[in-house]
């Protein structure tokens, strides 16, 4: 009885928190994580029985991981001019280089380099279409700048996890055949859909009985998922590996991400959110040692994207569009949580690390969008469907 009521009380919660999230003006997860703090240890420690909370938490974090790789614009990437992207790139290895110098400074090891270098492209997209800029050429440099930082961090974390987990030996060159087979997949996937381009339109349509999108895209995600256990792998980088698959094979893939965001973001996801806010301990940063570290791990964090960002008044942004691409760039939600539980299971961070990590995220995407979103209105945002004229860009 005393489960029931918990799965009652849990999936209540999920039903009803974005709706609450909404009338705040906050970002959904934000306020799941918070419900999840006051039910766990921090206040009234509900204790649940049984693994139903921990299976469907972790299923919503591989959906979650999916959704992440669909976000990614192969499109977008093949618009940019050699020289723009890289540049993209350069600012992104500055960002890393301030990271890994930050992480030092914090008496920390790579590993929370990695969490300092991810962005979350989930609050960048809202953010973006919220102030009207999202056909802007900000908006592009912003958007390209946040798919470079989460595509390359979790390649590195996929590095990182295997020298962990097994060292310099041969194991470390066990994911080059997923990739090679991952571009493989990308390369047929994308030929499948040029000569069958029917099927491929079938598959996204809304009114289709069988569902078969959603059941090919499950299955994408479990074979990523399966692959990733048998070589060795974190699950959830196999999850985001099958939905850059399912991006790149399907362009317009609206109508797919609608069918899955039902059973993910209406259901699973903010599962995972909870289950993230109950596992957060308060105690263990209310010591002086532990709120200065949190502290300075905020400034460094919001650092680390500022001051590249300033890199694109080359580009010809200007001084307030370069401050709001690294403000923007800042708020960390999704990747980083997934990066905390993982360095947690691995052992390179402690409790207390991985619960300055969440807490980093609650204060980040809020602090990043709403500064971002205080300079778009003093600069007086654009109709999204105006897009501002780009300023001339220096060629590399």
């Amino acid at each position: 009885m005393e489960q029931a009521y918990s799965l009652l009380l849990i999936t209540l919660a999920a039903a009803l928190l974005p709706g609450v999230a909404g009338l705040l003006r906050l970002p959904a997860p934000v306020l799941e994580i918070i419900f999840g703090i006051i039910l766990g240890k921090s206040f009234f420690d509900l204790q649940l029985h049984g693994q139903w909370m921990s299976f469907l938490a972790q299923l919503g974090f591989l959906m979650l991981m999916l959704h992440a790789g669909m976000e990614i614009d192969f499109k977008a990437l093949g618009r940019q001019r050699p020289g723009q992207l890289a540049f993209q790139l350069l600012v992104f290895v500055v960002s890393a280089g301030l990271a890994l110098a930050a992480a030092f400074l914090l008496g920390r090891g790579l590993f929370m380099a990695l969490v300092l270098s991810t962005t979350s492209l989930g609050l960048v997209l809202p953010s973006l279409k919220e102030t009207g800029l999202i056909k802007s050429p900000l908006a592009q440099t912003i958007l390209i700048a946040a798919t470079l930082a989460d595509f390359l961090t979790l390649l590195a974390l996929t590095f990182y996890d295997s020298w962990v987990s097994h060292g310099f030996t041969w194991n470390l060159v066990l994911p080059l055949p997923m990739f090679v087979g991952f571009g493989l997949l990308l390369w047929l996937g994308r030929l499948w859909a040029w000569w069958r381009p029917e099927l491929a339109e079938r598959l996204l349509l809304s009114d289709d009985p069988q569902e078969q999108g959603v059941r090919l895209s499950l299955a994408v995600l479990f074979l990523f998922v399966a692959l990733s256990e048998l070589i060795g792998l974190e699950p959830v980088l196999g999850a985001f590996m099958g939905g850059c698959v399912i991006s790149f094979v399907m362009r317009e893939r609206a109508q797919l991400q609608s069918k899955l965001s039902g059973l993910s973001f209406g259901f699973l996801i903010p599962i995972f959110f909870i289950h993230v806010g109950m596992q957060f301990d308060l105690a263990r940063l209310s010591g002086p040692g532990s709120l200065t570290f949190a502290l300075l791990l905020l400034a460094l964090a919001l650092g680390v994207k500022v001051l590249p960002g300033m890199m694109f008044l080359l580009q010809g942004l200007g001084w307030r569009g370069s401050l709001q691409t690294g403000l923007l760039l800042s708020a960390r939600l999704s990747l980083i949580v997934a990066a905390a539980s993982i360095g947690l299971r691995q052992g390179v961070l402690t409790p207390a690390d991985k619960d300055a990590v969440v807490l980093l995220a609650l204060l980040t995407c809020f602090i990043g969008p709403t500064l971002f979103r205080l300079l778009a209105r003093g600069a007086g945002a654009p109709p999204s469907d105006q897009p501002v004229p780009h300023p001339p860009r220096t060629r590399l």
